[in-house]
């Protein structure tokens, strides 16, 4: 098998491994884990995880001008993202999720406006546009009475600020990654992420019933913390060696579909019009958005 096909399937595992994580978190929280306490194991976990493996890359220091920067990077990718995301999934839905968190490439496209002077061209804009209208509608009308999903709009609103601060994380995290092994940095994103989401996070921990806690919760936990945080990183670290980013980030169109039919097929969620409309909006608009203009 060559390193390119071995490379396409690691970012589909990764997409894939996304994809299930909407549902599987889904059904610990509030029972047996809060979303809070989530984050508290989920960057716990991932410090320990990468600090183990990063012997194995190289011995590199950090120099003190880049601190700030990781310190930024962390907040974004690592605390507010992570936070919203979670707590968002405890409001609202695993499909409603797995549609929203798709919208990242149109936030970093307009903070690239915005922030790097990149010019939006007619199909991005009306890709943002299209998007947009996408995610309100799923603020909006997707919402459904469910014990298991007490506020979806204002869960589905926390979705949007989790993608709107992951694409910020991204934009700011490029100088770093093409200076530093992703072995070296993420030791220390997460390191840090643990101080700070420590005082938001560790009253929520702390209320985790470890003895009464059923064993497939566990198998959840462990999921998240060592799929979605730890191997999807790797997968697709190890994707971008052979592949383009633009190819990588194409497997994100893949992340609803999986969501969705792993929703459904576990009997955690169901589809509507109005989701299958809106989940049609945000993908085209992202497709749009992402697409590179033609050079003459």
């Amino acid at each position: 098998m060559s390193k390119r096909t071995l490379a396409i399937l690691g970012a589909l595992a990764a997409t894939t491994i996304y994809g299930i994580n909407h549902t599987l978190a889904k059904g610990v929280m509030p029972m047996h884990v809060k979303p809070f306490g989530f984050i508290m194991l989920r960057v716990g976990g991932a410090a320990i995880l990468f600090w183990a493996i990063s012997f194995f890359g190289p011995k590199e220091k950090i120099q003190k001008r880049d601190w700030g920067r990781i310190l930024v990077c962390t907040i974004l990718g690592m605390a507010v993202n992570m936070l919203s995301f979670f707590k968002g999934l405890q409001l609202s839905t695993p499909i409603n999720s797995a549609v929203l968190v798709t919208i990242t490439p149109i936030i970093v496209v307009i903070l690239s406006a915005l922030f790097l002077n990149e010019k939006i061209t007619l199909n991005k804009g009306l890709g943002i546009f299209l998007g947009f209208i996408g995610a309100v509608g799923l603020i909006l009308f997707g919402t459904e009475i469910r014990q298991d999903a007490p506020n979806i709009p204002l869960g589905n609103f926390l979705f949007i600020v989790n993608a709107t601060f992951y694409g910020a994380y991204l934009i700011v995290v490029k100088t770093l990654i093409e200076k530093y092994h992703p072995f070296t940095l993420m030791k220390w994103l997460f390191s840090l992420a643990v101080i700070i989401n420590l005082p938001i996070t560790l009253p929520e921990f702390l209320e985790i019933e470890w003895s009464t806690m059923p064993l497939w919760a566990y198998g959840s936990i462990a999921f998240v913390v060592v799929g979605t945080t730890f191997l999807t990183y790797l997968f697709n670290v190890f994707a971008l060696t052979q592949l383009k980013a633009s190819t990588v980030g194409a497997f994100i169109y893949v992340q609803p579909l999986i969501g969705i039919v792993f929703a459904l097929f576990s009997g955690k969620d169901h589809l509507s019009w109005i989701k299958l409309l809106a989940t049609g909006l945000v993908l085209v608009g992202v497709y749009l958005a992402s697409m590179r203009p033609k050079h003459a």
